[in-house]
């Protein structure tokens, strides 16, 4: 009995801390409906890489405390995101219309970074990333009901070559936007691509 309770544990531990794609594997170039202010658009990997790394966070649900907390930091601290060339974007299984108030609200991404609608969790699974179904009367923030599932709090961080550069994940979520920060700017001092 203890044997399977351990094991059970490991493989728990196993799955939330290495079930992800680590560094040096290659990120899988996804195309996802977005919103950014308010505004819905065809959101491409590939495309933003163009332009230099980019911070793929991955969040369980918009207007949840922890979420709200993120999408805030990394809208205070874009500035210094984009000072490094890099972009961010939020993925979440959120559907495109919740994405739309989220991304426009003063609060949280404040028309800043645009987050995008991975409804059926396809491009969180491509990351190896754990996906939940919806729990049954389930709230947000603003009272809402939570109809859709939820991926794993794990930020990559991509380098223009299509390469994760940094997996980061079982952090608080002010503490995950500050350790994606320093990768970039760690990066961009090193002029890595």
């Amino acid at each position: 009995m203890i044997r399977i309770a351990i094991a059970a544990l490991l493989g728990t531990l196993s799955l939330s801390s290495f079930a992800a794609l680590k560094e040096g594997e290659a990120a899988p170039a996804f195309q996802l409906q977005a919103s950014l202010a308010g505004k819905a658009f065809s959101y491409s990997l590939k495309d933003a890489l163009k332009s230099g790394p980019v911070v793929v966070y991955f969040y369980p649900s918009a207007y949840t405390n922890g979420c709200n907390l993120q999408a805030h930091t990394f809208a205070v601290n874009y500035e210094k995101f984009r000072e490094t060339g890099a972009s961010v974007v939020g993925v979440s299984l959120d559907s495109i219309a919740r994405l739309n108030d989220f991304s426009a609200d003063p609060d949280y991404c404040a028309g800043k970074l645009p987050v995008a609608s991975d409804a059926d969790g396809r491009v969180a699974r491509a990351f190896e990333l754990a996906v939940r179904d919806a729990a049954t009367g389930r709230t947000d923030t603003r009272g809402k009901e939570i109809d859709h599932g939820f991926a794993e709090r794990t930020t990559f961080v991509v380098t223009p070559d299509g390469k994760i550069a940094a997996t980061i994940g079982g952090l608080a979520p002010a503490q995950n936007v500050d350790k994606a920060l320093e990768v970039v700017q760690a990066i961009a001092r090193t002029g890595r691509k």
